[in-house]
């Protein structure tokens, strides 16, 4: 008996933690990319909760998936480390802030709009999430070359002349980095099988 209320208790820290740890991540960034970078600097870095390797997986995983990346993002994180109830706790957390400004905001629109110092703020907070998404590049760039520069430098090279010279869908692209990426993992298979 002793040992099931010791584990409820764990679940329990554990799920309080998720939650506080989303909810202030939500209110430090609750757009795209910019969330993805303070999620990593929270859970990889700060709380050890993922290894870097884990993060650039989720990250890959949550920008091919449909919907809003924070959600997504708490979804996969909150199930890593408590499962389902993890899953509700992180998603939670992470809903919460956006939430709530929206409610503040619709109740107080009209001295919001036409205040010069929030359009300043707004401003500012621009500047910040461009730093955020520098810092992503980054991370997943140094991630990916870590094994060899050449196959992520060309991917990335094509992916982009795709993306900025040619009116088709990104899904062809997810599609194609699929296909080359599995690719890549069979002939590396083979290589470790002749050896």
């Amino acid at each position: 008996m002793d040992d099931t209320n010791q584990k409820r208790s764990g679940l329990l820290s554990k799920l309080v933690a998720l939650f506080v740890a989303t909810f202030t991540v939500s209110c430090t960034a609750n757009s795209g990319y910019a969330i993805l970078a303070v999620m990593k600097d929270d859970f990889v870095k700060k709380r050890k909760w993922l290894t870097e390797e884990e993060m650039a997986d989720y990250i890959a995983i949550v920008q091919s998936s449909p919907g809003p990346m924070a959600v997504t993002s708490s979804t996969i994180i909150g199930y890593h480390v408590a499962g389902m109830p993890g899953t509700l706790a992180a998603v939670f957390g992470v809903i919460l802030p956006p939430f709530l400004v929206m409610v503040v905001v619709t109740l107080f629109y009209e001295a919001i709009v036409g205040n010069p110092y929030v359009s300043l703020f707004l401003r500012g907070m621009q500047m910040g999430v461009v730093a955020m998404l520098i810092d992503v590049i980054i991370g997943l760039f140094r991630n990916a070359t870590d094994k060899g520069w050449v196959y992520p430098l060309v991917i990335m090279a094509l992916s982009f002349v795709y993306v900025r010279f040619s009116g088709f869908s990104i899904a062809w692209l997810v599609v194609a980095c699929i296909v080359a990426g599995v690719a890549k993992a069979l002939l590396v298979k083979r290589s470790e099988e002749r050896q």
